[in-house]
């Protein structure tokens, strides 16, 4: 199962998301949840650099795939927030939507 976690600050506003494990939906290369979600998640990180002109803080299981974590940067300008939230709202969309459809293989949490 994939699990979701993303943690918004006092004002909320997401100031980082994490995402672990694996679907096992479908056989690897063929799990269209895991491919769901994976597409989702590294758009916004690309999205991020992109489009809002930083990289966040990121950290990743290189070796056995499965584990995303990203953080958002203090210290960025209000146009910076604003489009990092709308990148990050939308992940959250759509993994929600993911999750609507597929329980047994993702489950999403939001702390703050």
């Amino acid at each position: 199962m994939i699990k979701g976690a993303f943690t918004r600050n006092q004002a909320g506003v997401i100031v980082s998301f994490e995402l672990s494990g694996h679907a096992q939906s479908g056989e690897y290369g063929h799990d269209i949840v895991c491919a769901a979600v994976s597409a989702l998640a590294i758009s916004t990180v690309n999205g991020l650099d992109a489009l809002a002109g930083y990289e966040p803080i990121v950290d990743v299981d290189e070796d056995e795939g499965g584990y995303l974590y990203v953080e958002i940067l203090s210290g960025l300008t209000q146009e910076q927030v604003n489009i990092s939230q709308i990148l990050l709202e939308n992940l959250l969309l759509g993994l929600q939507a993911i999750e609507a459809e597929n329980e047994q293989a993702i489950q999403l949490q939001t702390n703050l």
